[in-house]
């Protein structure tokens, strides 16, 4: 479990990391804001567009040797982007960043589905889900240190020695799983990729086009539609397709694996949209540095961090829905507070206390929606019910980016005067404003985080309906199946040789409990 999650840590702490450096990466590589958002953008669209793919090629390859592989790619990319002498080189290497993070964040998951039965697994999703919670929160406060005491490069040279170290534990700690023999569904992924790519990068680059024309009749709505009409195109595909196709819709079919994947993205929705207005008001009304605004956020990373793994053991005993719907509502909660308290008045000791809500709301999420989306799914699909999972996160998290940014300004225009544009902070900036427009700025920040907070509350109405966990039967057997398939010679699985006294076999004291 540590090999795998210290490269899934380092590859979601890239998603925000990089946001804290953009001044000084402008001023490193002599460039503009509009290009240096780029090198998050193209990150993100290398990140999100193909794992589809990457999730089910890890059933055809094997978990491990695509985690391997993407770890490498990831690696050498991070140095390449230390390296970047322009802003062109900097965003070309950040796409084959993205891409190796594209490829190792299903095989995260995809592993722990196939190593943990059905009734063993919260614990492992506990510690899977904490990472991912703990590094959405992160990326900023190691981004300001390291920027602010080594330089921007080194958000990136960070990772080398990281990566060695994953590489090393992973190639001798995770086991080589039997690969499921799957034909090339070509023209699955050839729409997958296309429908994705034109609905992540017109959600994503909305904003920067005024949500209008692009390039000549090309426009933002044009993407975003003709992405949902290739993805219905995909699914149509998916169901006629009698072979094999890319994403077996058989999986849908698991009504906790459907809901599970709207509850994570509601959940991807609100991380990723909390925090932009909450930097902008503690840089910009109470002149916080980047490093000291990030740090206002450390409760939540903290907490989250140590009661995850407290919550994964509990949800292998008791209903992970009651956890889920817990902490979606303590999400709302604590987004609401903070929507009360932020004006200029207020205490900064005030703000830590709905940053500890927000670490209790983490532990009870992130283990609970990953158990109960994987709980069901066979061994051999484990890699594409990994990948629809990460895609419906991502995708969450990119509309949060997008909407949260056009709230911001609708607000902003509403509370100062003049329509906003003399007091909206500029992107990645961290000047204090005059005093006179602190409170309309502190009123459109806390009316922004309402968004994310309504968002939390429909994840947790989406969790109330989460049917009852169920014994599941000849987990086991099936994984031993496969392996026995893919090389009749060999031995019996690790898996499968377990004795059935063992609680992994599934009929231990996790099946008496059923």
């Amino acid at each position: 479990m540590w090999s795998l999650v210290i490269g899934f840590f380092m590859i979601l702490v890239d998603t925000t990391i990089v946001s804290v450096a953009n001044p000084a990466i402008m001023r490193g590589l002599a460039t503009d804001i509009n290009s240096v958002i780029w090198a998050t953008s193209a990150y993100l669209l290398a990140y999100a567009v193909p794992l589809l793919i990457t999730g089910r090629l890890g059933d055809r390859f094997g978990p491990k040797n695509l985690y391997l592989t993407g770890l490498v790619m990831f690696t050498l990319a991070s140095a390449w982007c230390g390296f970047a002498s322009d802003i062109r080189m900097l965003i070309l290497a950040r796409v084959f960043q993205g891409l190796g993070a594209s490829i190792m964040t299903p095989q995260t998951m995809a592993v722990i589905t196939r190593i943990f039965p059905p009734d063993r697994r919260g614990q492992a999703m506990g510690l899977w889900g904490a990472v991912a919670g703990l590094a959405a929160l992160t990326g900023p406060i190691v981004g300001g240190l390291l920027v602010d005491s080594l330089g921007w490069e080194w958000i990136f040279f960070v990772n080398v020695p990281v990566g060695f170290l994953a590489f090393v534990m992973a190639w001798r700690f995770v086991p080589s799983l039997p690969r499921h023999s799957h034909r090339f569904d070509v023209l699955g992924v050839l729409l997958s990729a296309t429908g994705m790519f034109l609905l992540v990068f017109g959600i994503q680059q909305g904003e920067t086009y005024n949500w209008g024309t692009i390039a000549g009749p090309l426009t933002v709505w044009t993407l975003i539609v003709g992405g949902l009409i290739v993805l219905a195109l995909f699914v149509l595909w998916q169901s006629s397709n009698r072979k094999e196709p890319l994403l077996p819709l058989k999986i849908f079919r698991d009504r906790n694996f459907s809901l599970a994947n709207g509850g994570i993205s509601t959940v991807g929705f609100a991380v990723t949209s909390m925090s932009l207005p909450l930097i902008f008001f503690y840089q910009s009304v109470l002149g916080l540095t980047p490093t000291q605004s990030a740090l206002m956020l450390a409760p939540t990373a903290v907490i989250s961090a140590g009661l995850a793994p407290v919550v994964g053991r509990l949800i292998d005993r008791f209903n992970p829905k009651y956890f889920a719907t817990t902490g979606l509502l303590l999400m709302a909660g604590g987004l609401a507070w903070y929507a009360f308290l932020l004006t200029p008045q207020t205490a900064i000791w005030l703000l830590l206390l709905p940053a500890a809500v927000l670490g209790l709301a983490n532990a009870c999420i992130w283990g609970p929606l990953s158990t109960t989306a994987t709980r069901n799914l066979k061994p051999a699909l484990a890699g594409a019910g990994s990948g629809v999972y990460n895609t419906t996160r991502q995708i969450g998290a990119v509309l949060g980016s997008a909407s949260i940014a056009a709230l911001m300004q609708a607000r902003l225009a509403a509370e100062l005067p003049g329509g906003g544009s003399s007091g909206a902070p500029a992107e990645g900036g961290s000047a204090v404003l005059p005093n006179a427009l602190h409170d309309g700025f502190a009123a459109a920040m806390g009316q922004s985080l309402l968004l994310p907070a309504v968002v939390a509350v429909a994840g947790a109405l989406i969790a109330v309906f989460f049917a009852k966990p169920q014994p599941v039967s000849g987990w086991d057997q099936e994984e031993a199946t496969a392996a026995e398939a893919a090389d009749p010679a060999s031995s019996p699985s690790p898996i499968a040789a377990r004795p059935p006294s063992s609680p992994e076999a599934g009929t231990g004291r996790a099946a008496k409990r059923h």
